[in-house]
Formats: C-alpha cells, sequence, structure tokens
C-alpha cells in the first residue's frame, strides 16, 4: 500500500486526525514534511478536508472521497440496522455540491464500459430490423422479470414470458403481481417507441413513467406529500412535497448537464430511488428511466437478469446510509457486461 493509500486508510478509521497523528498512525519513516506535502496534495485533489489553522489543523476524508471508499458490505451487514453508524437524513448537497464535479467512473472504468458500448453498436449494426426487435423483446422480458423480482414479486421468468407474450396469468399468482409485470412491459416498449421522450429530464417525465408502471395499481400518482419508510434502514427521506420537488428537479438538472451517458444512467438509477420521490415504484420507476437514458443514445440497456435482488437492495441501502457508490458502481458494470454479451 502507498503512502497516500496508507494516509487515506488511517483517516477513515481516525478522522479529524493532525499531521503528527498521522504520521505516527501509518508507521511510516517519513518527515512531517513528506506527510503535510501529501496532505495537501490530497486535499487539492478533494480526496480530504482540512480545517483549522497551525497546530489546530486537522483532516478527514472528503465526501468525494467516502462516495468511492471500498466497503466490505458483509461485514458491514453484521451490524443490525440500530447498530450502524449511518447518514440518517437526506442530503441535498450531494446533488447540488458533490455529484456535479465528480466523475463516477475513473479511466479504466470507462475504458471497459466504451469497449463494451463499441462491441454492441457492432453486433447491432449486423441486425436486421426484425432480429433487432426480437432482442429487445427477449431484454424486455428480463427486465420486467428482474425489476419485478426485486420488488418481491413471485412470478418465474418462464411465468413472465407467458404472461408477456400471450398473457396467460400464473396459477396461484396474485392479479397485482400480473399487473406489475404488465406495466414494465408497456413501459419499457413506450420507451422503445418514444426514445428522446423523456429528454431533457424532467420531473413531470418521470411521473409519466411512474403512472404507467403503477396503472391499476393501489398506488398514488405524482409525487408523494407523506412520509414514506424504507424497510431495513433507519434512513429517512425527505417528507416535504416541496422539498421532494425540489430535490428531484436539482437530480434532473445534474443529470441533463453530464456528458457521459454511463454516469447519466447511474445517477438516474440511484438518487431516483434515494429521493423516493413516490409513495411506491421508486427503484422500478428510476431502472426505466435509466434504461431510457442508454436507449436513447443508442446504448446497450440492461436487464439486471444475473443481479441477487438481496446484493441489488444492499448495495442501495449502501447508499442511502453511507452516500457510498462502490457497490452499485460495481452493479451496474457487471450488469452492462452481462446486457452486451447476451442480447442483440
Amino acid at each position: 500500500m502507498n503512502i497516500e493509500s496508507l494516509i487515506l486508510d488511517f483517516l477513515n478509521q481516525n478522522p479529524n486526525s493532525s499531521s503528527g497523528e498521522i504520521l505516527k498512525g501509518i508507521s511510516e519513516k517519513k518527515s512531517i514534511a513528506t506527510i503535510k506535502r501529501i496532505l495537501s496534495k490530497l486535499v487539492t485533489e478533494k480526496l480530504i478536508t482540512v480545517t483549522g489553522k497551525g497546530k489546530a489543523t486537522r483532516y478527514k476524508l472528503s465526501p468525494v472521497f467516502k462516495l468511492f471508499l471500498k466497503i466490505d458490505v458483509e461485514n458491514y451487514y453484521k451490524n443490525e440496522i440500530d447498530d450502524r453508524e449511518i447518514i440518517e437524513f437526506f442530503n441535498l448537497n450531494l446533488i447540488t455540491e458533490i455529484l456535479p464535479d465528480v466523475e463516477l467512473f475513473n479511466e479504466e472504468e470507462l475504458n471497459k464500459l466504451n469497449d463494451l458500448q463499441f462491441k454492441f453498436s457492432k453486433n447491432i449494426s449486423a441486425l436486421n430490423e426484425l432480429e433487432i426487435k426480437k432482442e429487445y423483446e427477449r431484454l424486455s422480458i428480463d427486465l420486467s422479470w428482474k425489476s419485478s423480482q426485486i420488488e418481491g414479486n413471485t412470478y418465474s421468468l418462464l411465468e413472465t414470458e407467458k404472461l408477456l407474450k400471450e398473457r396467460e396469468t400464473a396459477l396461484g399468482k396474485s392479479k397485482e403481481e400480473a399487473v406489475m409485470l404488465l406495466n414494465h412491459k408497456e413501459a419499457i416498449d413506450f420507451i422503445l417507441k418514444n426514445p428522446d421522450y423523456l429528454f431533457p429530464l424532467s420531473v413531470s417525465k418521470i411521473e409519466d413513467i411512474h403512472s404507467i408502471l403503477t396503472k391499476e395499481l393501489a398506488v398514488d400518482r405524482n409525487l408523494r406529500k407523506r412520509r414514506v419508510g424504507i424497510s431495513g434502514t433507519n434512513y429517512r427521506p425527505i417528507d416535504n412535497e416541496f422539498q421532494i420537488k425540489e430535490a428531484l428537479t436539482e437530480t434532473c438538472s445534474l443529470i441533463n448537464k453530464k456528458k457521459n451517458v454511463f454516469e447519466q444512467a447511474l445517477l438516474s438509477l440511484i438518487l431516483i430511488s434515494y429521493i423516493q420521490p413516490f409513495i411506491d415504484g421508486n427503484k422500478r420507476t428510476a431502472r426505466i428511466v435509466s434504461n431510457s437514458i442508454l436507449i436513447n443514445h443508442k446504448y446497450c440497456p440492461l436487464s439486471f437478469r444475473t443481479v441477487d435482488s438481496i446484493d441489488y437492495k444492499k448495495a442501495m441501502l449502501l447508499f442511502y446510509e453511507q452516500n457510498n457508490i462502490s457497490e452499485f458502481k460495481k452493479i451496474f458494470t457487471e450488469q452492462y457486461k452481462f446486457a452486451v454479451r447476451t442480447y442483440f
């Protein structure tokens, strides 16, 4: 581990430390001048923040660094809900001050994603219109199934295929489960027919997608006006309708200003879910909006078919509780790789 990593690791365990405490804590034979020089560099790179002057100078990890800090998920969730130290309340600064100036993917990650996108473009260019339609149909069935399964739907993939292709409902399943799946397919079909509908992204257009996904389900439409709780966490989303609209408006602005399509898609996935703008159907809406961004820019959409539902929820809760994007970014990257290699 290099000296910078040692310092960052130490500050993760010991926030608000002085340069002397850091030098002693990392057990490296370096001069205090060297440590201060490296600390200054890390401050410039926005990986750490500094407070105080002279002997009162203290350093800690910045919110930017915490976005990407590697967290052992298994160990993290060994702690029960009430034992975890979390960011309990919604953090608007994350959207307005931190994420606008951050590149979510490093150079190596972007190169891999761009190589996959090049492969997708090459593959799809070799298909005729009918073949492309069939592949989108296959992907939309997989996405409808997995997106619904993440929300507790018990239809199998085969049962989902029969429902969406033949309108054959599965025995022993509720009407609501079938409606959820059919709504997914309708929303995906709408995006495929109108790929540029959502752009530029706006609150009203996100509400339109939510309305399709929750049609004929006992879910209030439009932005919620009351408090909502999230199972498995003590994170509490904002409960004021005007603040919800402000947060969602700022999110749309952030996404519209981002130039990288992968960043746009990832931000849609995590931030719509984080804000929880609706009483229900937030993550479903986030997945469709994210895919609409990919489709509009002629990128490969994600089906999420191989993601484990529990892993998906854990990665999302990690973002809620720590504003940490590392696990969800890994899921996004793995699912993009899977999609390119599986479809088209």
